[in-house]
């Protein structure tokens, strides 16, 4: 998939794939971490004879801009970053997809595109909402437990593991991330080589330290906090397809049983005997229930 070069009103670059009509649709792929447009290579080829889709590689991540400082990585700017991208290729109104941290970007552009009129629809694969991964966070022994990577993530100890090895460095010593039966060799290798830049390392690392999301260890009660209430996140109401792999080890079924309280036109649809990274995993499964959705819903 080409890409073009797109600058951003706020100066941000940022690496995009731009294909299908320009009449049609249009349709934002934000990937997570720790990958890149390709999270989403299977839909993009599905789904681009009928849909503009557009694909960055958000800020941080491989050619895209990597500015310096943990500020320039906090969830306002990610979420600004997608508004100007839209407004750089000149689309108004769109529907947003997203996957993992992409995912969560994808919440808050859904909820901002929501109120200005932008945002029609939304797509979220495992990704959980704002305030239902907060509360399992502090009440949830399976999500705390899963979510501890982070907190060696956000730890500057491990900077010097990621200078000498890049980012697999950390990842294997945290997640013990790797699943070459799961990915075609040569997408594997390609992440592989992605992973070998240090400055694209350390900033893909700066999401999750600018992220506001607090992750107890696991000696904290089991608790909300006293005087802790959700998020003032307005409940969503555009249409939203939630898509969820049952076996994702990092972000288990749990979190989609409360979506209903902060979602008031939600379809789930569950993906069994699938790990966390659905779109390239389970991609049939993928295309058929985006294929419905985008066919049903106004």
């Amino acid at each position: 998939m080409e890409q073009v070069r797109v600058t951003l009103a706020n100066g941000i670059e940022l690496d995009t794939v731009d294909v299908g009509p320009r009449e049609a649709p249009v349709l934002i792929f934000l990937h997570g971490f720790p990958e890149s447009h390709r999270t989403w290579r299977h839909q993009i080829a599905h789904f681009s004879g009928r849909f503009r889709c557009i694909a960055p590689d958000q800020r941080g991540y491989r050619g895209s801009s990597k500015p310096e400082g943990v500020d320039n990585y906090t969830p306002d700017k990610l979420v600004g970053d997608i508004f100007l991208l839209a407004d750089a290729l000149g689309v108004q109104e769109f529907t947003i997809v997203g996957h993992d941290w992409g995912g969560a970007i994808a919440w808050g552009v859904a909820m901002a595109g929501e109120q200005m009129g932008r945002v029609s629809r939304a797509v979220i694969a495992n990704a959980p909402h704002h305030a239902v991964f907060q509360k399992l966070l502090y009440t949830s022994r399976v999500q705390r437990e899963a979510s501890q990577y982070m907190r060696g993530f956000r730890d500057p100890a491990n900077d010097e593991l990621v200078r000498e090895k890049g980012l697999f460095g950390i990842l294997e010593a945290h997640i013990r991330w790797d699943a070459p039966d799961k990915m075609e060799p040569e997408e594997r290798v390609r992440l592989l080589q992605d992973w070998q830049d240090r400055d694209a390392a350390f900033a893909m690392l700066n999401w999750y330290r600018a992220s506001p999301i607090d992750i107890p260890p696991m000696d904290a009660p089991f608790e909300l906090p006293e005087g802790w209430s959700p998020p003032p996140f307005p409940p969503l109401t555009i249409p939203t397809l939630v898509i969820w792999a049952q076996d994702d080890l990092a972000l288990p079924p749990e979190n989609t049983a409360e979506l209903g309280e902060h979602v008031k036109d939600l379809t789930l649809v569950e993906v069994p005997d699938c790990g966390h990274f659905v779109p390239w995993e389970a991609p049939d499964a993928v295309n058929a229930a985006m294929e419905e959705f985008l066919e049903t819903s106004t």
